[in-house]
C-alpha cells in the first residue's frame, strides 16, 4: 500500500507542532487534496484541531498501546485520503525512556517509513540553530527528516542568520515563520477553560493555521508527502453483524475516545447509540454503557442537576447491565467531584469522591487483569493515565481489577473499581491491542 505522507516532529514540547501541523493541513487542502490526520502517542486534546482543520477524525497512533503491527494495521486501514499527516508528540527522541526510543515520534516514522519534518523553535538563537538541527540529524543512525521549519523568527536579519548556518547542513528549510503570540495555543489546558471558550479556540487555529501557511513551501512539503515507501499490512476482518447495543456518552463532558475503541466494537458486532449525560433524561435501551473520559469537572453543576440521567444510570448498573468507565467516566460514579470550592453530587455508584488536584498525572501504564471481568480474563495489559483529579476515600474492602507495575492506578498502583458488572478506571485501553471489543460484546451476550 501506497500511502503519502509526513511526520511533523518538535524538538521539544511546545515549539509549535499542532499549529504548524494544522496549517499544513490547511494549505494542502487549500491546493485540492484531501487529508487524513493523526496524532503520536495518547493525546485526546490536540487530535480535535487537526480534526477541525482538514474535517477528517484525528486518529492516534501508539506504540506502547497498540503494538508495531496494529499500528501499521491502523494507519493504514484509516489512510484514505490524498494525503496522510502525522503530528509528533514531545520531542522527536522523547518517548518511554531515556535509554531507547521506544514510544517516540521518531520510533513511529520509523514503523511507517514516513518522511520527517523538523520543527525548531528559533526565538533566543541563530548560529546555534545549526548545532540543534545537526544534533538531530544524527542523533539516531537513521533520523529520517527531510526538511526543517524555523519557527518564532524575529526578524529578517535573524532570518539570514539561521540560513546562513544551516546552510552546510543541505537540509531544505520549508518554511521560516515569524514570532506570534497566538499561534503556539496550550492545547493540553483546552479542557480547563469554560467550554463556551473552546469554539472560539478552535476558530483561533483556523485563523492561525490560514496565517502560518503563508511561510510554507507547498511545492516542497508535497514533493516530500509523496517521497514513499509502500508500506505492508494485513487486510482487515470483515464487520460483524450487530449483536449488541451500546450506548456511547458523548458530548461536552465525554469526549475522549480513540476513535478505533468504537470502530472496534461497532466491526465485532456492536450497535452504537450515542447520548449526552448533561443534556438527556435516561440511558437509551442498550445492553452495554461505555463512558468514556473528559472534563466533568468543568461542567459539573449540570451533570449534577441532571438526577434523572444519575438515577437512570445508577439503576442501570444496580440491574446488571454493564458498564465500563474510564477516568472521565469513573469521575462521574463517584459520590461526587469537588473542584475549586464547589462539590457537586454525582450518580455515588462507587462509595468514593473525586477532586481535583493542581498536579498532573500522565504516565504509560502496565498492570495485571487480576480476575474475570466483562472486558477480559486475568491478563496482562499495557494503557495509559492523563488527569488532574484524585479518588479520595477509598475504603479498604474496595474491589480492584488491575494491578499496575507501572503507573498511579486510582490508588497504590491499584486501578479499576469495580461493582456489580461495572468497571471504572483511571486507565485509558486501546480495544484493538487486546480483544477487549470482542470480549465486551460477547460477555455482554452472556450477561
Amino acid at each position: 500500500m501506497r500511502v503519502p505522507r509526513l511526520v511533523i516532529a518538535g524538538s521539544t514540547s511546545g515549539v509549535g507542532k499542532t499549529s504548524i501541523t494544522s496549517a499544513i493541513i490547511y494549505g494542502l487542502k487549500k491546493r485540492g487534496f484531501s487529508v487524513q490526520p493523526f496524532k503520536v502517542g495518547p493525546d485526546y486534546i490536540d487530535p480535535s484541531y487537526l480534526t477541525s482543520i482538514s474535517k477528517n477524525e484525528t486518529k492516534n497512533l501508539d506504540v506502547w498501546l497498540m503494538g508495531k503491527q496494529e499500528l501499521i494495521q491502523s494507519f493504514s486501514r484509516n489512510s484514505k485520503s490524498d494525503i496522510s499527516i502525522i503530528e509528533g508528540v514531545m520531542g522527536y527522541y522523547d518517548g518511554f525512556g531515556g535509554k531507547s526510543n521506544l514510544a517516540s515520534t521518531h520510533h513511529v516514522a520509523t514503523i511507517l517509513k514516513s518522511p520527517v519534518i523538523l520543527v525548531l523553535d528559533a526565538s533566543k538563537t541563530s548560529r546555534s540553530i545549526a548545532a540543534t538541527a545537526l544534533g538531530f540529524t544524527k542523533f539516531h543512525e537513521n533520523s529520517r527528516i527531510s526538511g526543517i521549519i524555523l519557527n518564532k523568527i524575529g526578524s529578517k536579519k535573524h532570518e539570514n542568520l539561521c540560513r546562513d548556518a544551516l546552510q552546510n547542513l543541505k537540509i531544505p528549510i520549508i518554511g521560516v515563520i515569524p514570532k506570534n503570540p497566538y499561534a503556539n495555543l496550550e492545547s493540553r489546558h483546552l479542557g480547563l477553560i469554560p467550554v463556551r471558550e473552546q469554539k472560539e479556540l478552535h476558530n483561533k487555529i483556523r485563523q492561525i493555521s490560514k496565517e502560518i501557511s503563508d511561510y510554507l513551501d507547498f511545492n516542497l512539503i508535497e514533493k516530500i508527502c509523496k517521497n514513499t515507501s509502500s508500506l505492508f499490512f494485513v487486510k482487515s476482518s470483515k464487520t460483524k453483524k450487530p449483536k449488541i447495543t451500546v450506548a456511547i456518552a458523548l458530548d461536552s463532558s465525554f469526549n475522549f475516545y480513540y476513535h478505533d475503541n468504537i470502530e472496534a466494537l461497532r466491526r465485532e458486532g456492536a450497535k452504537i447509540k450515542f447520548f449526552s449525560p448533561i443534556n438527556d433524561k435516561k440511558i437509551p435501551n442498550c445492553d452495554l454503557i461505555y463512558l468514556g473520559g473528559g472534563f466533568p469537572e468543568i461542567l459539573a453543576s449540570s451533570l449534577a442537576k441532571n438526577s434523572s440521567m444519575k438515577k437512570s444510570i445508577k439503576n442501570n448498573a444496580e440491574n446488571g447491565t454493564p458498564i465500563y468507565a474510564e477516568c472521565g467516566g469513573l469521575m462521574y460514579l463517584t459520590n461526587s467531584i469537588t473542584y475549586g470550592k464547589k462539590k457537586s453530587k454525582m450518580v455515588g455508584l462507587f462509595d468514593v469522591d473525586t477532586i481535583m488536584t493542581k498536579k498532573m498525572t500522565l504516565n504509560y501504564t502496565e498492570g495485571k487483569i487480576n480476575s474475570n471481568c466483562i472486558i477480559s480474563k486475568p491478563r496482562n495489559f499495557r494503557a495509559h493515565e492523563f488527569h488532574y483529579s484524585k479518588i479520595i476515600n477509598v475504603s479498604n474492602d474496595s474491589k480492584f481489577l488491575y494491578d499496575l507495575k507501572i503507573g498511579e492506578g486510582i490508588s497504590s498502583h491499584k486501578d479499576a473499581l469495580t461493582e456489580y458488572n461495572t468497571i471504572a478506571s483511571y486507565c485509558h485501553l486501546y480495544f484493538d491491542s487486546a480483544k477487549f471489543a470482542s470480549n465486551l460484546i460477547e460477555n455482554t451476550l452472556k450477561i
